[in-house]
């Protein structure tokens, strides 16, 4: 990036938190605060700065015009110390990253960023389901993160102590490490015969929470469809399942039309075949319901993340904190752009268009962002400000001699 690039990137980010609301997390002065000026370099961070060298969050940034901006998750007793271990840990915040680029499903070489982003949306609201219902967390913050996915702040009392190992357990629980039949399967017994010397036991789905109820949710919508479709079409349905041929299939059928009531209870032995198929819907279930965080960020009780309300130095966004009951309707291609990016339009010269794929389609240069869908060609070029600002930050574009 050129200095005349950095120079109008660093005007415009002032002008815009010049016109910006901060508001700083929960006990911001006992937080450790770091920040990466629009330097040569790009990526040097300045950390271990506490509110006493920062001073006023909103002055701080007008002044500084920083790149990105970070706080930390834990709270300390002296978090401007150099040391980790100097600065007297009290407690950290349950912070969670979803990153579009590490989605499974997610290939970030031919996928846009508007599908990316829509499909971590839809892992966010997994997560939130298992932090809400599973846990009962009810102290969360949800934000865009300004570039590729979303960040969830849990800061109940519950977890503030937590150590790494406490955090990693809730991380394979949300990511659904360790989940098989035997996780999600209770054993419960039941009186024998009459003279038996021990009872027997049935296999129980609970569903009165955690996975077990996931499972059991997705087999009572299953039993539905498949005693709505007839009987072929179920079968077929059935058999597409690892294990189950036509014979298991109509053992199944059979099972479902005279066992409703118990299967609404949970008890799936009806009959080993429909054994089978509770074992597939585990895994079906685990693939679909996980949500993929990104591990380290979790449990990192010093870990530093972005401050809601700051701009995102690779893209011009902003770091959007989002209601729960507005995050269905949330764009964030277009939410999180400035107001103050959207008055005017820029000169660029466009450096590198080959680079912005996956922003865009790569063979007609398309870019979908402010609410609009925008043609990009290399070379220089008028473009609204906040399409402009998003190819500089990106490093595709410099701004243009005027």
């Amino acid at each position: 990036m050129e200095e005349r690039t950095r120079a109008y990137l660093r005007g415009r980010f002032r002008d815009c938190y010049r016109h910006a609301t901060i508001t700083p997390p929960p006990d911001p002065r006992h937080r450790e605060w770091g920040y990466i000026p629009f330097s040569p370099s790009g990526t040097t961070m300045v950390r271990h700065q506490s509110t006493l060298e920062l001073g006023d969050i909103e002055t701080f940034l007008q002044r500084e015009r920083p790149r990105h901006v970070y706080f930390s998750a834990g709270y300390y007793d002296d978090p401007g110390a150099e040391q980790m271990d100097a600065k007297g840990w009290r407690g950290s915040d349950l912070v969670f990253d979803l990153d579009a680029d590490h989605l499974p499903a997610v290939d970030p070489d031919t996928t846009t960023l508007a599908d990316m982003l829509a499909a971590c949306k839809d892992a966010l609201i997994r997560l939130l389901d298992f932090l809400e219902t599973d846990f009962g967390f009810e102290d969360i913050t949800i934000t865009f993160s300004g570039g590729r996915g979303y960040h969830v702040h849990v800061r109940d009392d519950s977890i503030q102590q937590l150590d790494r190992d406490g955090r990693r357990e809730i991380v394979e629980y949300v990511r659904g490490i360790e989940v098989d039949f035997d996780h999600v399967v209770a054993t419960q017994s039941v009186a024998g015969p009459a003279g038996r010397q021990s009872p027997a036991e049935k296999r129980l789905l609970t569903g009165e929470g955690g996975w077990s109820r996931r499972v059991h949710n997705r087999l009572l919508a299953l039993v539905e469809d498949l005693l709505a479709a007839d009987r072929e079409q179920a079968i077929e349905t059935l058999t597409a399942y690892d294990g189950i041929g036509t014979g298991k299939a109509e053992a199944i059928l059979t099972a479902l039309e005279n066992n409703q009531t118990a299967i609404r209870r949970g008890n799936i032995d009806l009959h080993p075949a429909f054994v089978s198929l509770v074992r597939g819907l585990v895994a079906e279930t685990r693939d679909a319901e996980r949500a993929p965080i990104d591990e380290p960020v979790t449990t990192d009780t010093h870990r530093l993340i972005r401050l809601p309300g700051s701009l995102h130095g690779g893209s011009g966004l902003r770091v959007t904190r989002i209601e729960r009951d507005e995050l269905d309707a949330f764009d964030p291609l277009d939410d999180a752009v400035p107001e103050t990016f959207r008055e005017a339009e820029i000169a660029v010269d466009v450096t590198d268009l080959s680079g912005l794929p996956p922003v865009d389609d790569p063979t007609t240069g398309q870019v979908e962002l402010g609410g609009g869908t925008f043609t990009v060609t290399d070379g220089n070029d008028l473009y609204p400000e906040f399409l402009g600002i998003f190819l500089m930050t990106r490093g595709r574009a410099e701004k243009d001699r005027e």
